[in-house]
């Protein structure tokens, strides 16, 4: 299930470089498991990249703010 936009908006910083780091971690895991033919739920790439690029925008979001 993708994340919420909104629980993400209510992260501090740290929390959404771990959230952001956990989601790279995953996706790593998951080429693994498509490389190897182990994967069985090949959506949840995608879903994992969308949810990686609504930390990332939120993160850009905030930095453009401060400026």
């Amino acid at each position: 299930m993708a994340i919420d936009v909104a629980k993400l908006r209510e992260k501090s910083s740290d929390e959404l470089d771990k959230e952001e780091q956990g989601l790279r971690e995953e996706i790593w895991k998951l080429r693994i498991q498509k490389t190897t033919g182990q994967l069985q739920d090949h959506h949840r790439v995608r879903q994992v990249r969308r949810d990686l690029a609504r930390v990332l925008t939120i993160k850009r979001e905030r930095l453009a703010a401060r400026s």
